[in-house]
């Protein structure tokens, strides 16, 4: 089994050797190391193989040797700005009151602007937050102060204690448990280490998923307000698009009598989602519910375990499954896509589905096009032909198209970019950044999506992608 240690590497000559010898004294493998000395001058992440026994042995050793925090640290940067006369010495009393608390600086900036006030910026180390309260009721009394939000400034001052406080921020702005601080922490750094690799400046990394959680929190509770449209068909079927601001829209197909749920969105939303469904449909789970999963990614099953059966393909119920036995699913065996899934996973909350609930409908054990019919699907009405793409965007993917009401559901492989509200765009400009490409095989998925607009014929198609509003599509324009 796999662990992931973060450790805290004093900053002399043979640190990492000490670490390296500790493991291989137990047998144990080290498999993946990180350190970044201009994002975080200690902290070192060392991923290793091992088991159970030897890991307990591991930590006792590394909390011998200082290298493991006690959990009760709580040091962080506060950056603080002094106004201060434009006079000779005006700033030794500051510098003496700063060592009076025994306060480190990591940061100093300050350059005369044609008034009769300097401007200092200072990065302080703090441990205690009683003696931050002290310091600055005396520094008061010298200057005007004032303290900065060190996670909304936009250069990096202190980089030595950067992954702690940059997590801290993440886990304030999702109102995440402590407990999930550590995943999060080492996720964040394997993205930086993956995307550092492909010649990413590893702060775009850190930005981008910054934003991203902003994003996520921006649109929850009062501020969850999605574009909802109803499409009627005829007059016994009608299709609820719900297209929240982040993550996959959901639809509602009710035909009939039948009703039939196509994705369902980020966890993080499940009661807003509720809440929304039950205003719209009152009989909302008075009958059996079902949902169909158009691919496994996280932005799409956040609700599976609300609905009493999940329908999905095979490939797709192979890769949840993996995910419910705590094995990696398809996204996360790709490397470059594993830590953002995990990033998304803790950030939204994300639950693995309960099997039970799981109903593969369709198999088809090998695939030679790029989109193959493998069955049928029926609700009311529509009479879908179902099809599954061969994994450009994720293995397992399928399509529902109706070809008598000229009705196509066609999860990511087809989205309507154009459709998108500016909240949308802006949230899907993050995950190609962090994955590198939100597809598996963006050729083979660009040929999944000729595939299939060859496949719809004459007239006007309603086209229901995983994101974006529905889009009309008239083939025969593009003849």
């Amino acid at each position: 089994m796999k662990k992931t240690y973060v450790t805290k590497m004093p900053n002399h000559i043979g640190a990492f050797l000490k670490a390296s010898k500790c493991f291989a004294d137990l047998g144990i493998n080290i498999t993946r190391v990180s350190y970044n000395k201009a994002v975080d001058s200690h902290t070192l992440f060392i991923e290793v193989d091992g088991e159970e026994s030897q890991f307990e042995k591991a930590n006792e050793k590394l909390k011998e040797i200082g290298y493991l925090s006690n959990g009760e640290e709580n040091t962080k940067i506060v950056l603080i700005e002094f106004r201060l006369k434009d006079e000779p010495g005006s700033v030794t009393n500051v510098l003496e009151l700063i060592s009076k608390f025994n306060f480190n600086i990591s940061y100093i900036s300050s350059q005369e602007n044609g008034s009769d006030y300097q401007y200092f910026k200072m990065g302080l180390y703090v441990n205690n937050t009683n003696d931050l309260t002290q310091f600055l009721s005396q520094a008061e009394k010298l200057c005007e102060v004032k303290v900065i939000d060190y996670n909304n400034t936009e250069k990096v001052f202190d980089n030595s204690i950067f992954y702690n406080s940059y997590v801290d921020g993440l886990v304030k702005t999702m109102g995440l448990s402590n407990k999930k601080k550590e995943d999060l922490l080492v996720n964040v750094n394997l993205a930086m280490q993956t995307l550092d690799e492909q010649g990413l400046s590893p702060y775009k990394t850190f930005d981008s998923i910054s934003k991203f959680a902003e994003l996520l929190a921006e649109s929850k509770g009062n501020n969850f307000n999605p574009r909802v449209t109803v499409h009627e068909l005829t007059e016994k079927t009608k299709i609820t698009l719900i297209e929240p601001d982040c993550g996959s829209n959901t639809a509602i197909i009710e035909s009939d009598g039948q009703r039939v749920f196509v994705d369902s969105g980020y966890a993080c939303y499940k009661k807003e989602m509720l809440d929304l469904i039950k205003r719209l449909i009152p009989d909302f789970k008075s009958k059996k519910e079902s949902l169909v999963i158009t691919h496994a990614d996280v932005d799409h099953c956040g609700l599976l375990n609300e609905f009493d059966q999940v329908i999905v393909s095979k490939r797709s119920f192979e890769s949840l499954s993996a995910e419910a036995d705590k094995t990696a699913g398809f996204r996360e065996r790709n490397y470059l896509h594993l830590p953002y899934v995990n990033i998304c996973k803790i950030l939204t909350d994300y639950e693995t589905v309960d099997k039970s609930k799981l109903c593969p409908m369709w198999n088809k054990s090998s695939l030679t096009a790029p989109i193959e019919q493998i069955g049928f699907y029926s609700v009311g009405e529509l009479n879908f032909e179902v099809y599954e793409g061969k994994g450009g965007h994720l293995s397992g993917e399928i399509l529902l198209i109706d070809y008598e009401h000229k009705v196509a559901f066609t999860g990511d492989v087809f989205i309507n970019l154009t459709g998108l509200t500016k909240k949308q765009a802006e949230y899907n400009q993050y995950a190609p950044i962090l994955m590198t490409s939100v597809d598996t095989d963006a050729k083979l998925c660009a040929k999944e999506r000729s595939a299939l607009l060859q496949r719809l014929g004459a007239g006007t198609w309603n086209i229901f992608g995983g994101h974006g509003g529905m889009k009309e599509y008239f083939p025969q324009a593009t003849k």
